[in-house]
């Protein structure tokens, strides 16, 4: 009965992202939107999405819902629970993410104080890619897959024996699910080259004796590589899924114009919080007097590149480094204690500290029982399936933010019951798909692979009032537009007399065309 660490931590975060501060955060992505009507879209037809039918101007068009497992889980949630079971369930992978992190840092001998210090800095760059999105379960998968193939690695120096292999046949039975619930399956594949690599490493510099056993276990992890990588073919779209990702991930002009794809911006608290597990791994690297392994190298140079390299990556490069990097630091701070150049005071200070952290790390890796976690989640799915509601009182109330989504105009637009298609911003449409689909369409969200790079040169044109704003409007057949009150196209639209105010709040203007 008594709590673990993990446990409190796992109990904290399910609260707050339920209840606290956070609650409001996982809503804060319309993409959601059109997830759930997608979902319940293969559940009424029985059949997996194959073409667009929820914009107006892709309608019709191969569509490639690469998420499409993800979109059937959470709409089979929202039918039962609501947006509360959505954001529950969400709260629930982030917070077992993070509790199974710190368990497996301090497997891998971590010290708890400094392995509870980077999971914190680890939240805090996660925080800014906190939505109710298929990349959480991302995080998890990559957590498990680093400790598999970590495990397995540091295991191959202590035996040949084949019991030791079998671990590694959960890599290509979780990518069957991996391939379908999110396209990050891509970074088991990164994680798999780098373990590749350190295990050939190993094998060119082995001694003669030693390299047989280096061979089969490299022989190995390529078959290994090589399930996964036919894993990957049982979706429903077959090798096109792999030809469309590489199309939309080498397009240049999106990935320099969509936001999670650009470099992070470093006067954020989320992006400050990666740099500070950069620094802290730049110390222990130093600090450290035996030669780390290759693959925790590899391991770190690509998680320490991919957060540069994109905003996006940073939850998973956090975890990464966390998990790396907190036993590398901890066997530092351990070691400096015998270290006769510090100050004695110094040493006798972290001596006490290592002291009592040995203490609480034992009694932390000694509880199993996690009686707490599972009470908080039968409790919580109890809670959703009942309204949110314990009794009279509502404990949950998951909804999207009025100040950030355009709620009452919404609900103007449904109660004139319009049904011509709306443009607006890209960030705006998951959030209309979810409220007005299928009466009314949007011409646009932020399904960016669907629309491809000229239509969002042409959107960009639109929001951005450049020359030629208008005619792509007119070609759009756009006859109304629903835009946020400040913005320069509204600013625009409002001295233009085609267009005139159907409805105004502190937040959307909804503009309709003359005539139209």
């Amino acid at each position: 009965m008594f709590p673990s660490v993990a446990d409190l931590i796992f109990l904290a975060l399910l609260v707050s992202l339920n209840f606290g501060v956070w609650a409001s955060k996982l809503l804060g992505d319309a993409g959601i939107g059109w997830h759930i009507r997608n979902g319940e879209l293969m559940l009424s037809t029985h059949s997996i999405t194959r073409i667009d039918s929820f914009s107006s101007s892709m309608s019709g068009q191969p569509w490639y819902a690469w998420e499409w497992l993800y979109d059937v889980l959470i709409a089979a949630i929202h039918h039962a629970m609501g947006l509360n079971g959505v954001v529950f369930f969400t709260a629930l992978v982030v917070a077992g993410t993070f509790a199974l992190t710190l368990r497996l840092t301090l497997a891998r001998g971590a010290n708890l104080l400094l392995a509870l210090f980077l999971l914190g800095l680890s939240m805090g760059a996660c925080a800014i890619h906190l939505f109710a999105r298929p990349h959480v379960l991302t995080w998890l998968l990559v957590v498990i897959w680093f400790q598999l193939l970590d495990s397995w690695e540091t295991a191959s120096g202590l035996g040949s024996g084949p019991e030791k292999d079998r671990g590694l046949f959960w890599l290509p039975v979780s990518m069957l699910l991996w391939v379908n619930l999110h396209g990050g399956f891509l970074t088991g594949f990164v994680l798999l080259a780098l373990y590749l690599a350190s295990g050939l490493v190993r094998f060119v510099t082995a001694e003669e004796r030693a390299r047989p056993l280096a061979r089969r276990r490299l022989r190995h992890l390529a078959n290994i590589t090589l399930l996964s990588l036919l894993a990957t073919l049982v979706n429903p779209y077959g090798y096109r899924l792999h030809q469309h990702v590489f199309q939309y991930l080498s397009n240049r002009f999106l990935m320099n114009h969509i936001e999670e794809f650009l470099s992070p911006n470093f006067h954020g608290l989320g992006e400050q919080c990666f740099v500070g597990l950069l620094v802290i791994t730049l110390i222990a690297l130093a600090a450290k007097r035996e030669k780390p392994r290759l693959s925790e190298m590899l391991v770190i140079l690509f998680a320490a590149g991919s957060g540069l390299y994109a905003s996006r990556n940073l939850p998973v490069s956090a975890l990464l480094l966390t998990l790396v990097v907190a036993p590398i630091l901890s066997r530092a701070v351990a070691g400096a204690r015998a270290n006769p150049e510090l100050a004695s005071w110094l040493r006798k200070l972290l001596s006490r500290c290592e002291s009592f952290s040995s203490r609480m790390t034992r009694m932390e890796t000694s509880l199993h029982g996690h009686v707490w976690p599972a009470i908080a989640v039968c409790f919580g799915f109890w809670i959703c399936a009942h309204g949110g509601n314990l009794g009279p009182r509502q404990l949950l109330d998951a909804h999207f933010s009025p100040k950030r989504f355009p709620v009452q105009a919404t609900d103007q637009i449904a109660r004139l019951d319009i049904r011509q298609p709306i443009f607006c911003p890209d960030y705006w449409g998951g959030y209309l798909i979810y409220r007005l689909y299928p009466q009314t369409k949007v011409m646009v969200d932020d399904r960016h692979d669907l629309y491809g790079e000229q239509f969002f040169k042409d959107y960009l044109k639109v929001v951005r009032v450049e020359p030629g704003w208008d005619e792509v409007l007119r070609n759009e057949q756009a006859g109304l537009v629903l835009v946020r009150t400040e913005s320069a196209l509204a600013n625009m639209l409002k001295e233009t007399p085609e267009w005139r105010v159907v409805y105004e709040d502190e937040v959307a203007v909804l503009f309709r065309r003359s005539g139209g």
